[in-house]
């Protein structure tokens, strides 16, 4: 049945076996601009045929049309952006027809809806590989800067020789205060508790 003008668009179509190259187009004014709606279309994509269907039953003063695009991406864009467009001052109501087609046409259109998927997942895939090598990089500590960044004790840290034994003497005190903080630590408490022994009266 034909779909009435003020009823909302289609459903967006979510399984290959309802997509085609073919589409059906409604609402057309009758105006014989044939020539003008195929160039709409054609700027989706090519066109092998653009003809109306005069058999077809379509409102007053409208007509319908059958185009039949080479690639059935092109028909499925083309219905996409056209559908619910407004074409010399008519809502056009574009449709696929799948009805149409040969069983070439119908092999032709699941190989390549899977070398799409395959395309997809693969393209997903390794995209989620980078990804996880660029997060793996940026957690690793970057070993050179580690090892430029680190000081040794004995390296002199001014020019002036006085400064660098200022630096030396307060380094020596650090590490005996952390020896004996160490060293207190690890002893064992040997002190008893003091008994009170004295007499209380």
């Amino acid at each position: 049945m034909m779909r009435d003008k003020d009823e909302p668009s289609a459903v967006r179509v979510y399984t290959v076996c309802d997509e085609s190259r073919y589409l059906i187009v409604r609402n057309v004014p009758a105006l014989g601009c044939g020539d003008e709606l195929c160039n709409l279309f054609r700027s989706y994509g090519e066109v092998e045929e653009c003809k109306p269907m005069d058999a077809e039953d379509c409102e007053a003063f409208t007509d319908v049309y059958w185009i039949k695009f080479l690639q059935v991406n092109s028909a499925r864009i083309a219905k996409r952006k056209l559908d619910e467009s407004v074409f010399l001052g008519n809502r056009l109501h574009v449709s696929y027809a799948p009805e149409f087609e040969s069983p070439s046409d119908t092999k032709e259109k699941l190989e390549g809806r899977k070398k799409e998927v395959i395309n997809r997942v693969k393209s997903s895939r390794d995209n989620s590989g980078q990804h996880r090598r660029r997060e793996t990089a940026s957690r690793t500590p970057n070993t050179e800067n580690s090892i430029k960044n680190h000081v040794s004790s004995n390296k002199d840290y001014f020019s002036s020789s006085s400064m660098n034994v200022t630096v030396q003497l307060v380094r020596d005190k650090l590490e005996k205060i952390q020896s004996s903080s160490d060293h207190l630590q690890a002893e064992p408490s040997s002190k008893r508790p003091q008994i009170d022994n004295r007499r209380r009266i």
